[in-house]
């Protein structure tokens, strides 16, 4: 990954593109619930190629690939080697590109999970399977945008970063320090199980202010401790064999990543 360009004003529009592939589509969708915000966004840069609303081939020359989902065929790979190949700065969005997400809980046992599925071979639409990865475990990835879905203004801030520069260094702590700023108690003590043990923070702890447990979808953080995590499960009553479950949801490629059962 070399370094990356940065526009100044007065330069040509940026080229971006827009990739999507294995998810529900639902961060690009979220995009477009900024309404008061989207055309500002778009007038800054020359948007060449959005899968959600164009049929329209990508082109050959840009630069900046924005790509969801997960790498779930080896089309896909091969799609997003060559949005490497051609863009200055890559940016993974939504959980399914960050981590795998929901595709990746089929990366233990695909053949499995084809056959529940279709039976006794997979459409030829479905392409080349392969073990469901996030884009980053194919190519380098420059920025990530966490969660399911995104939060667009988060987006805008990293495509901003992106296109400018930015001094913000990504957050590596778990959620509950955020939950504590945001002073509304430990789910924990209500009876309820919570991934923000082991999560990355960065969402504002937007669930659990809401009275509902962290499910995960903004993948382990890189202080997480699992074993710790089941621990607390434990010693709260949960039986602690639920926080893997749980975490199945979004982290199931990382987790087989650092070896955990």
């Amino acid at each position: 990954m070399g370094e990356i360009r940065t526009f100044a004003e007065g330069e040509r529009a940026p080229r971006v593109v827009l990739i999507g592939l294995a998810s529900c589509f639902g961060c690009q969708i979220n995009i477009t619930n900024i309404e008061e915000h989207l055309l500002a966004v778009l007038g800054q840069i020359d948007m060449a190629y959005w899968q959600l609303t164009s049929s329209a081939p990508m082109p050959d020359e840009f630069d900046v690939a924005v790509i969801e989902g997960a790498v779930t065929t080896e089309e896909a790979a091969e799609t997003v080697r060559r949005a490497r190949e051609r863009a200055q700065c890559v940016i993974a969005i939504g959980a399914c590109a960050a981590t795998g997400g929901i595709p990746g809980m089929a990366s233990d046992d695909l053949p499995g999970h084809v056959a529940a599925v279709y039976g006794e071979a997979a459409p030829e639409a479905c392409g080349s399977l392969r073990e469901p990865v996030p884009v980053s475990a194919v190519i380098d990835v420059d920025y990530t945008v966490n969660c399911c879905p995104i939060d667009p203004m988060e987006f805008v801030r990293v495509l901003d970063a992106a296109l400018y520069g930015s001094n913000y260094l990504p957050v590596t702590s778990v959620l509950c320090g955020e939950c504590s700023r945001n002073e509304q108690g430990c789910l924990y003590q209500r009876g309820q199980m919570c991934l923000g043990l082991v999560t990355r923070a960065g969402c504002g702890a937007k669930c659990p202010a809401l009275g509902r447990a962290c499910n995960g979808c903004a993948g382990l953080s890189p202080d997480a401790n699992v074993a710790s995590a089941r621990y607390v499960a434990e010693k709260r009553g949960f039986n602690p064999a639920r926080i893997d479950e749980a975490l199945e949801m979004f982290n199931t490629v990382q987790l087989a990543a650092e070896g955990e059962e």
